[in-house]
């Protein structure tokens, strides 16, 4: 007699998301593995005892949704800290940040995270500064993370404190003093002075992977700068606490000591395995140092903006890792059998890292990636599909393409229609992989965005966007012979929706009824 079947998902749609996307009535699982796919009378023969049947009342059953670039530290901060992205105003910031204050005295670190200033009321160009956090609080010192984390604003009491630890080139000044705004290595000093010891990163990990499964997301690639996450993530899964499987994507620092006990790309567990090496080419357009090859179009008289300029004194953004550095790493990295990820959104900076990255193709497997891409030109895209480089892209970020919006006032209307163009990326053959950057994390959000792009060349169809969420992040993630689609031997990571994104105008409003990793339901929010 046949095995019984653990689990049966009946009178669903079970998208395959495979080529093509085949529609099966329902799904077997069987320890952890997808053992039968077709209707649901033929699926019932592995029904046994203790089989457990789900009645998916016709709902969709999809892969579960892999985020190929996450920062779940900064994410789970948001749930634990201040959260500022919802803030329409600098007194909505400062509302919540005193608020959140009140609410903890005992920590001597007032956090926000996520503050957006370009969607703000009144359209401010440039984000929070010292004198505005000062109103927070003058005696504990009060630190807000702009949404892509490559700003940080302090106010006085912060900014004293870590003094000695800022680079003073990526420090706003306005007169000569300092504004209280930190740029990308400023920045980032702030952000790891931020991370958390083990107990609180426990907690932090732990709000962001309950979080994130609830958004349909079975994996995620995380990007991790410290020690500590890494830890807690393999502590969480050896106590079968972990709802997810995790990727680490390690910065850069890590490299010379991955080297030295042989942590290689893809070793671990089932649950939590070693990623890629991650560095930086460039910074952000919303904090204007993403490297252009022309200026902005937004150049500003502000004196608090200077800083914005390079060494040649234009206002092209700025190199964080520069071109003869990144390469040299590059080089090392994959010469020891690692995959690399650089981030790079200008198309100046993807053009360097493009560079280095192509001079390693012929090492061959090593799917490379470049993260964002956003301004790539038809010919780094023509390239990155020749070298058979992984284009990790956000979707969601297609929130400031709008007419009008953050990348119109940036980059003026030509260069904001050549952003993000994932149409142009798949009909180029590149390799295309969704993530979030935690912008937020909301897969069906970024699946929203993709199908309505503003251009032709940026629009996905639905089944497009959704593989680049879930077969494509396992491309990127050597995932591909066991996640990814939902295939016979391949593992039981699914989500249930509770309406088609094939049959419904907002996308993002589709809410999840069930996250299935390896087999075990990880979130039930089935609404009956």
């Amino acid at each position: 007699m046949t095995d019984a079947a653990d689990r049966l998902l009946v009178n669903a749609a079970v998208h395959t998301l495979g080529d093509p996307d085949i529609v099966h009535e329902a799904v077997a699982v069987r320890d952890g593995e997808i053992v039968r796919l077709g209707d649901s009378y033929e699926v019932s023969f592995l029904e046994g005892v203790e089989t457990d049947v789900i009645d998916c009342g016709g709902r969709p059953v999809l892969p579960g949704f892999i985020d190929a670039h996450t920062h779940m530290e900064q994410f789970g901060q948001h749930l634990v800290h201040a959260d500022l992205s919802t803030a329409t105003s600098v007194a909505d910031c400062l509302e919540t940040l005193s608020a959140h204050a009140a609410d903890e005295p005992e920590r001597e670190w007032i956090l926000g995270f996520g503050y957006d200033e370009s969607e703000w009321e009144a359209s401010r160009s440039r984000p929070l500064t010292s004198a505005e956090l000062d109103r927070v609080s003058e005696e504990r010192p009060v630190v807000a993370m702009r949404v892509d984390l490559h700003t940080a604003s302090l106010n006085a009491v912060a900014l004293e404190r870590l003094a000695d630890d800022l680079p003073a080139s990526d420090l706003r000044r306005s007169g000569g003093e300092p504004t209280g705004v930190a740029v990308e290595d400023a920045a980032e000093a702030v952000r790891r002075e931020l991370t958390a010891g083990r107990e609180e990163m426990r907690e932090v990990l732990a709000a962001a992977t309950e979080r994130a499964v609830e958004f349909g997301v079975t994996g995620v690639h995380d990007k991790v700068r410290g020690s500590v996450a890494p830890r807690v993530y393999r502590d969480m899964a050896a106590d079968g606490d972990l709802p997810l499987r995790v990727r680490i994507d390690y910065w850069s620092d890590h490299l010379e000591a991955l080297e030295e006990v042989g942590l290689a790309t893809n070793a671990g567990s089932d649950r939590v395995r070693t990623g890629a090496i991650k560095s930086f080419s460039d910074g952000s357009f919303g904090s204007r140092t993403a490297r252009l090859r022309e200026p902005y179009a937004d150049a500003s008289g502000d004196e608090a903006d200077a800083a914005h300029e390079t060494d040649e004194g234009d206002d092209r953004g700025q190199w964080v890792v520069d071109p003869e550095n990144l390469a040299a790493l590059v080089e090392r990295a994959d010469g020891s059998g690692y995959q690399v990820c650089i981030h790079a959104i200008g198309d100046a900076a993807i053009e360097e890292t493009l560079s280095a990255l192509e001079s390693t193709a012929d090492s061959g497997g090593r799917r490379h990636r470049i993260e964002h891409a956003e301004l790539a030109t038809d010919d780094q895209i023509e390239r990155m599909a020749e070298a058979g480089i992984v284009a990790s892209m956000q979707p969601n970020f297609h929130r400031w393409a709008d007419e009008g919006g953050l990348y119109d006032r940036r980059l003026g209307r030509e260069r904001r229609n050549r952003t993000n163009r994932f149409r142009r990326v798949l009909e180029a053959g590149v390799p295309l992989a969704f993530g979030s950057d935690c912008m937020p994390l909301d897969p069906l959000l970024g699946v929203h965005h993709a199908v309505n792009a503003p251009t032709e060349a940026q629009r996905l169809s639905v089944t497009e966007a959704l593989r680049a969420y879930t077969r494509g992040g396992a491309y990127a993630g050597f995932d591909d012979d066991r996640l990814g689609t939902v295939e016979v031997g391949k593992r039981a990571d699914l989500v249930v929706l509770e309406a088609s994104p094939w049959e419904v105008e907002r996308i993002d409003e589709i809410d999840v009824a069930m996250t299935v990793v390896d087999g075990e339901i990880v979130f039930d929010g089935f609404d009956g």
